[in-house]
């Protein structure tokens, strides 16, 4: 159950940090987010990301598996190096579980399925703000995200 402090933590005002190459990708996510009332911080390259990390109310970061100048792990490095650290999310079409087992051992809060549907988008922000990662689903099958489809 969330009580009145827990609620209030939920509802302050925060940013995402949405870390895509891919342009449609970033308008599509960065549309779901703005439904549920989320601003976006716009990053298409690890670089940018790591330029936008320190930006005052940043809380979550989706990013890319790959980008052209890097992967998640230089994502989650410049997270370690910023002044606060903030979820990151993972968004990929295709991740064994032996993948997504050394991406979780890396640090990074979730992987979802690309592209994303804004349920999980929803989910994915609700449990950051909370702090909490234990949302592991089933990763017995080969390709995790292809029964999420």
């Amino acid at each position: 159950m969330i009580d009145g402090s827990e609620e209030c933590e939920l509802n302050r005002p925060w940013e995402v940090v949405v870390a895509s190459s891919d342009l449609q990708n970033r308008l599509r996510l960065t549309k779901m987010l703005a439904q549920q009332g989320i601003d976006a911080i716009h990053a298409s390259t690890v670089d940018q990301c790591q330029q936008v990390l320190n930006a005052p109310k940043v809380g979550l970061v989706f990013c890319d598996r790959y980008f052209s100048d890097g992967n998640y792990p230089d994502v989650l490095a410049a997270v370690a190096g910023s002044a606060k650290r903030v979820p990151v999310v993972v968004m990929s079409a295709h991740m064994t579980s032996a993948e997504y087992n050394q991406a979780k051992s890396r640090g990074v809060f979730d992987v979802i399925p690309s592209p994303c549907r804004p349920i999980l988008i929803e989910w994915m922000g609700i449990l950051a703000k909370r702090g909490d990662s234990r949302c592991q689903l089933d990763r017995s099958e080969p390709n995790p995200s292809a029964s999420r489809r």
